[in-house]
């Protein structure tokens, strides 16, 4: 059995009469106790993707099932088995650390203590302030309680839809942390990010953009599917490098990463080459060198292969 699989599941949306694709034709399938990331900026289907997949939303098209429940005609059987944290806070801001966490335990008619062993590690951090009102909480805070509601009925799959955006990167290594120790329980656990650096914490990725995957498999096969020689440049005007790169015929991409530009070729070339193309369009430089690509340089490359 797969934690999840879907097939060719399509939505779309219609906003004063013109439609908008969420999602167009995607498939997947995730393994159970695997982390299975789906990575994509923001309006790429993921929250679209996780409502269905969370009985939340009907899809236009296509099938899927959650550990072999349809999520049309099982929605009851999987909304007993899933967890489901959404992007945006969601519990009761009124309400204190330990009272939201009493309340989805009701609402799954469980007790607390029953399944206590399954959030302790997470619940036990913010325990010193469970009289404290949700509203109150830090942002790392929130997504521990947040998680810790989502544990407490002990689903067999856990989806987590953005769980560390807008959470300062402390909080953000913890929480993944969290999510591998979970993994070791069984856990079958999707989530979905915006963060491309989170993509190695994943034992296999879905790269989306506007409602398509791009690409689908282990984080290291996608980057060793990236052929073309990368480099990494540091100019004196990093705008001026840019505009002018971009506008040159040798260039096949050029992209700003922080401080840096990331830059292929059209023919593959070697540095020296590059080194010509800076020379004849006079860019002065303080850093070049051949650097192997990461997820993010790879998402790139597919989204230009894909125009």
């Amino acid at each position: 059995m797969k934690a999840v699989i879907i097939n060719q599941i399509t939505k779309t949306y219609t906003v004063q009469k013109e439609k908008t694709i969420a999602l167009d034709g995607v498939s997947f399938d995730a393994d159970l106790g695997e982390i299975f990331g789906i990575i994509g900026p923001d309006g790429a289907g993921k929250s679209s993707l996780f409502r269905i997949l969370t009985t939340l939303l009907l899809p236009d098209s296509g099938t899927a099932t959650v550990m072999g429940y349809d999520v049309i005609k099982d929605y009851k059987n999987i909304r007993k088995k899933v967890g489901y944290m959404p992007g945006k806070f969601s519990l009761y801001q009124d309400l204190s650390v330990e009272e939201n966490l009493e309340f989805f335990a009701t609402i799954f008619n469980v007790k607390i203590k029953d399944n206590y062993e399954m959030i302790a590690p997470i619940y036990k951090q913010i325990e010193p302030f469970k009289d404290r009102k949700a509203g109150a909480l830090s942002g790392g805070m929130k997504q521990k309680l947040a998680l810790s509601c989502a544990l407490i009925h002990k689903p067999d799959v856990l989806f987590l839809d953005e769980p560390t955006t807008g959470v300062d990167p402390v909080s953000r290594k913890e929480f993944w942390d969290m999510l591998s120790e979970l993994k070791q329980h069984g856990l079958s656990i999707i989530v979905s990010t915006p963060y491309m650096d989170e993509a190695n914490r994943c034992d296999r990725i879905a790269l989306i953009q506007e409602g398509k995957f791009l690409s689908i498999n282990h984080p290291n096969e996608i980057i060793k599917e990236f052929k073309r020689n990368l480099y990494s440049l540091e100019s004196l005007n990093n705008r001026i490098a840019l505009k002018a790169l971009k506008e040159n015929n040798e260039i096949h991409s050029c992209h700003p990463f922080g401080e840096k530009l990331h830059i292929t070729l059209k023919e593959n070339e070697n540095i020296d080459f590059f080194e010509n193309i800076l020379i004849q369009n006079n860019i002065e430089y303080q850093h070049l060198e051949k650097i192997e690509p990461g997820i993010e340089d790879c998402f790139m490359e597919l989204m230009l292969s894909k125009q």
